[in-house]
């Protein structure tokens, strides 16, 4: 199999290309490499390599600086997403996508479904659903897994700062009013690896690890499984307030791919355990 992945230096892309390897041929390009701004270059790579099966990792994930960076936004979350669906369709390709909890409105606390609507209160979360909605209406063979709360044991993310605050913080504020599932990068890719070898439906799929949990919970267990003495006082998302709305509301029903793959997915405490072991060893 030819693939092609797509943001590889990326905390989800990281781990792909290491659990992606074994079933085929990865071009995986750096930034240097190929610019994804520029759509005639990333047509021209498409063209050149011709790949079986795209997966793409590759986004704008910067939340706040989405506000002011519409156009870049647009471009890496909207814009790359149709385009590679377009090479799909025309060359008989699967692409691979990746999405984001912040296409939901975050209100209620019952948990997001596949068929819930939408209702971005961001420029991120409005890019990212315009991606999905092209991917979704191009008629390409595509697999697009919606997640939330991202971290591993590699780049910048909530788990490490937590541990790198706790150096010299003997109390934080965290934020408890914002619920849902830490998901590490590398479960996406250890389901993404499964799905692809496997016979899934073309669709939209929750991908994250069972039972909820407040930034606050998650700094929590961070602290605790880290051996840190500091102190998680909870406060509101109104106390600290950011350029981006975010969503309270972040649980997602994962039961659609669990019944897909007859798979269980772990709960986000375990794998909390897991990839703070992962970082601690490196």
């Amino acid at each position: 199999m030819n693939i092609l992945l797509l943001g590889k230096t990326g905390q989800v892309g990281f781990e792909l290309h290491r659990t992606l390897s074994p079933l085929g041929t990865i071009s995986a390009p750096s930034r240097e490499d190929l610019n994804l701004l520029d759509e005639q270059a990333v047509d021209q790579f498409l063209a050149n390599t011709k790949p079986s099966l795209i997966v793409n990792a590759a986004a704008w994930t910067a939340v706040d600086a989405a506000e002011n960076q519409q156009v870049e936004a647009q471009r890496l979350n909207a814009g790359l997403p149709a385009q590679l669906a377009r090479y799909a369709v025309a060359n008989n390709a699967r692409l691979v996508h990746y999405s984001s909890d912040y296409v939901y409105p975050g209100t209620g606390t019952n948990p997001w479904q596949e068929t819930s609507s939408t209702g971005p209160l961001s420029v991120y979360g409005q890019t990212k659903l315009e991606g999905d909605q092209a991917i979704q209406s191009s008629g390409a063979d595509h697999l697009i897994f919606r997640t939330s709360w991202v971290y591993s044991a590699r780049g910048n993310n909530f788990m490490k700062t937590m541990l790198r605050m706790a150096e010299s913080k003997t109390e934080l504020n965290i934020v408890a009013d914002q619920i849902g599932a830490p998901t590490p990068a590398r479960l996406i890719a250890q389901v993404t690896a499964l799905a692809v070898h496997s016979t899934l439906e073309v669709g939209l799929y929750h991908l994250a690890p069972t039972g909820e949990t407040s930034w606050q919970g998650f700094a929590k267990e961070i602290f605790r499984l880290g051996g840190k003495n500091t102190k998680a006082n909870p406060i509101p998302t109104s106390d600290y307030p950011t350029p981006a709305t975010r969503p309270l509301n972040s649980r997602m029903d994962t039961t659609k791919l669990q019944q897909a793959l007859n798979i269980q997915l772990p709960d986000w405490q375990s794998q909390v355990a897991l990839t703070l072991n992962e970082y601690l060893e490196t």
